[in-house]
């Protein structure tokens, strides 16, 4: 059986499905891509037992229908240098060989039964159906990705929390220290439904939508979600578990309102950090009338450092301290030019919010404070 494809595409497809594959796998065949021609049509998959991606692309030509798995990482490395010309493969599933032809060369490789592949699981026909345009979606995983945990005793943490009832649908991660919540007022249901998206399908989303245009069809159960999206699929195993209830943690009414540069802002806090202590990277936000002043200290090593800036507040003089990485990272997830900070007192929880809400979103992140010494 021969087909023909084009170099650049199959590449490109080939690069993005071995993100879902692990380096070690407790099956030799989910080291495999799977290769299934029908109808002029080529469909790859990939999996690492818990997560199955697929995508489809076109074919220049060929001459019936075939099912084959086929080695990776040798496939991928002998592609992936291409330039633009058609790619001729001849498959021999007797002597389990596959023939790869180009301008310049060829070379073979041997091909696996596709039958010892794992089957995607299935979703139940009662589950619940979400549509959303995918830059939202991808704009949203991206924002809150970089808050979810890495922790064992509490796996419900090391997702992303999507909550769908009749208000909005809320997508929300959370490592107990700091908060994302994106509320999507366009999508609600009168019954209320959610899940537990992993993280590492969660990235492979975010890295295939992009901002492409189309939309996203999530079809989710108890057990399992199916994203569907313009180039293909991804099957994934959601945590099992129930989240916590995310809202009761963000106060309501901060009474002292700061507005700052987001980028002046980051651009001190980049400053600053360096001098901060290594173990609790504590860096103390002093704020009154119309002056931020950043410090951070380090009596150890005798370093310390300041800086100020202009800025427009509405409240008591205040002294907070905040994690200079995680309110880096929190700043780098606005695409706004200028962001709100809402504080109550040194002990309680601030909020950061931009200073346009994208259209439709309502869009919070929440850090706790550190304890400083007076």
């Amino acid at each position: 059986m021969r087909f023909t494809v084009s170099s650049t595409l199959l590449s490109a497809k080939l690069t993005a499905l071995s993100r879902v594959i692990n380096s070690k796998n407790s099956l030799p065949i989910l080291s495999d891509f799977v290769f299934d021609i029908d109808n002029n049509m080529l469909r790859l998959t990939a999996s690492d037992s818990e997560n199955v991606m697929t995508t489809e692309l076109p074919l220049t030509e060929s001459d019936g229908s075939t099912r084959f798995a086929i080695g990776n990482r040798d496939l991928l490395e002998a592609v992936k240098g291409f330039s633009e010309q058609p790619i001729t493969f001849d498959i021999n599933q007797e002597t389990n060989i596959a023939k790869i032809s180009y301008q310049n060369g060829m070379f073979s490789m041997p091909i696996e039964s596709a039958d010892e592949f794992p089957q995607a699981q299935s979703i139940s026909d009662e589950a619940t159906v979400i549509s959303m345009p995918s830059n939202i979606l991808a704009d949203n995983l991206g924002r809150t990705l970089f808050a979810t945990a890495q922790d064992e005793l509490r796996p419900v943490m090391n997702g992303i929390y999507f909550d769908l009832n009749a208000e909005c649908l809320s997508i929300v991660a959370s490592d107990g220290h700091k908060l994302v919540r994106n509320k999507v007022f366009s999508i609600r249901n009168d019954q209320p439904a959610a899940f537990i998206l992993p993280k590492k399908p969660a990235q492979l989303l975010r890295n295939m939508l992009q901002k492409e245009g189309g939309d996203v069809i999530i079809r989710f159960d108890e057990r399992n979600a199916e994203i569907t999206y313009d180039e293909g699929s991804i099957i994934c195993r959601l945590i099992e578990g129930r989240y916590p209830n995310y809202n009761s943690v963000i106060p309501q009414g901060n009474p002292n309102v700061l507005t700052v540069d987001r980028l002046t802002l980051l651009s001190a806090l980049r400053r600053v950090q360096p001098f901060a202590n290594d173990s609790s990277n504590l860096i103390r936000f002093h704020v009154e009338g119309a002056t931020l002043q950043l410090n951070a200290e380090d009596f150890d090593f005798s370093k310390t450092a300041t800086e100020q800036m202009t800025c427009e507040y509405n409240g008591q003089p205040m002294s907070i301290g905040f994690k200079g990485s995680s309110f880096i990272e929190i700043l780098n997830n606005f695409e706004c030019q200028e962001v709100t900070i809402q504080l109550a007192d040194p002990s309680r929880a601030g909020l950061v919010l931009p200073s346009e809400q994208p259209e439709g979103q309502d869009v919070l992140m929440l850090m706790m404070p550190m304890l400083i010494n007076d």
